[in-house]
């Protein structure tokens, strides 16, 4: 089967990318006063689950039109061991081309009152969130990576986003020395202050599908991140 060819019933909207099918697919939800700014939200490498649509519903609840696109072209999973293929056959120049697409997508539509976008990405999205704003300069305005990084060698002059993040000091996979290092690299090469927080908590803390989950840190990262996207999405 083709990237296309793969059917999530969570997909609701298709939208234009530079991919080479021309479009992406994605899960979108407006508030139910109709408007509001525009939030593209970036799955973990589990892939557009009910987890993933539960996080847009619950930003259209806080008056966002939110999207998350579809970065596995329809599949998903609950197992580490296929989730993490699934990450490593995905290119990830196509996941950044879907993912620009998301935000001109978002951009253009007429429920959204910002002029430019948040990005909200948890675990692997994390990582993308970060790469994205990077590559969107201005079309971002605010970045929210939860627990994920993008590799060292990742340029940040480009980025103009205010930046947010959440990351958990008791994770193994995404230790605090990188996350600092990823701080101070910001810092230096776009003159952005990134401002981590950090929670006694494991990887994937904001998941209650998975046992890692933390409630107090989790909800204290959202109040956080809402406030945060208000504040810088105009």
């Amino acid at each position: 089967m083709s990237h296309e060819e793969h059917q999530n019933p969570r997909q609701n909207v298709t939208f234009d990318s530079a991919t080479e099918s021309g479009h992406g697919h994605g899960y979108l939800r407006v508030p139910e006063s109709g408007s509001g700014p525009g939030v593209v939200v970036i799955q973990e490498w589990w892939g557009l689950t009910d987890h993933v649509v539960a996080i847009v519903d619950r930003f259209a609840a806080e008056g966002f039109v939110a999207l998350a696109p579809d970065l596995y072209g329809g599949r998903t999973t609950h197992d580490g061991e296929e989730a993490a293929r699934f990450m490593s056959e995905m290119p990830v120049e196509r996941a950044v081309q879907d993912l620009a697409g998301a935000v001109t997508y978002l951009l253009q539509r007429p429920e959204t009152t910002s002029s430019t976008v948040g990005a909200v990405g948890f675990c692997m999205g994390g990582a993308f969130v970060l790469t994205l704003a990077a590559q969107q300069g201005e079309r971002i305005g605010a970045a929210v990576p939860w627990y994920g990084v993008p590799g060292p060698d990742t340029d940040y002059s480009g980025l103009r986003a205010a930046v947010l993040g959440h990351f958990g000091e008791e994770d193994t996979s995404v230790p605090l020395e990188g996350v600092r290092a990823t701080e101070q690299r910001i810092r230096e090469q776009s003159g952005v202050e990134a401002g981590f927080q950090v929670y006694p908590a494991p990887h994937a803390f904001y998941n209650d599908e998975r046992p890692n989950y933390r409630p107090e840190s989790a909800e204290l990262a959202w109040s956080r991140t809402t406030a945060f996207l208000r504040e810088h999405l105009r």
